[in-house]
């Protein structure tokens, strides 16, 4: 992948509650050890053995840590900003924003990195609410690239700066603990809007700052 020009993840637009299922729709807990312990037994596996007889209890316990993302709303987090920069206006950088998701298409980690920037126009926003929005995001099932282009366009809708970007590179376990069984490979995404996508001079300057992409090799996730 070449970053040196702006690459569009997708233009899916930021709806942080999209994908959460209602009251009415959303099954009781008891119903998903249930299904749990079903996928037990499809396996050939006994759920009521003594190693297994509490797995379904632990497993819905993970997922909701797994996907707390879908009782979070992603441009809550960004709300609160600062108008005191005594005039700053270059360019905001989070680097190496190490994250865990799943996959939508085998529920199997995506474990990454994501590096933002943006070109504030008056206001600035803290740090670690940047952070707490890529989890918001990653603890959902999600693709890569929706996962890129959520992240951008919140800041970008939220905060209104002169330009947003953002890069990840992630390992799929859908891809090396499985099917093709590719260890060590690594996919790059990015979104770049405004003055990232525009000017290639700032586009450049932001991915100096992360180390590109790109040209990495080893990957340590």
């Amino acid at each position: 992948m070449d970053l040196k020009t702006p690459t569009l993840a997708t233009s899916a637009r930021a709806e942080p509650r999209q994908d959460r299922a209602g009251p009415a729709d959303r099954p009781s807990r008891e119903e998903a050890e249930a299904a749990v312990r079903l996928l037990l037994r499809w396996i050939g596996e006994d759920p009521d053995r003594e190693g297994l007889s509490e797995t379904p209890k632990r497993v819905v316990k993970a997922y909701e840590e797994h996907f707390s993302g879908y009782s979070q709303d992603g441009e809550e987090f960004l709300r609160r900003t600062f108008s005191e920069t005594e005039g700053y206006d270059e360019m905001v950088v989070l680097r190496d924003v190490r994250f865990e998701s799943h996959c939508e298409h085998h529920i199997l980690p995506v474990i990454g990195r994501a590096h933002m920037a943006y070109l504030p126009d008056k206001r600035v926003v803290g740090i670690s609410k940047l952070a707490r929005l890529v989890e918001v995001y990653a603890r959902r099932l999600q693709i890569q690239e929706k996962l890129t282009a959520q992240i951008a366009n919140t800041i970008q809708d939220v905060l209104q700066p002169k330009g947003v970007a953002v890069v990840i590179e992630a390992a799929h376990q859908c891809m090396t603990t499985r099917g093709i069984h590719k260890p060590g490979a690594t996919m790059v995404t990015s979104r770049m809007l405004g003055a990232f996508r525009s000017d290639p001079a700032t586009r450049r300057e932001f991915l100096g700052m992360i180390g590109d992409p790109a040209s990495k090799h080893g990957f340590d996730v």
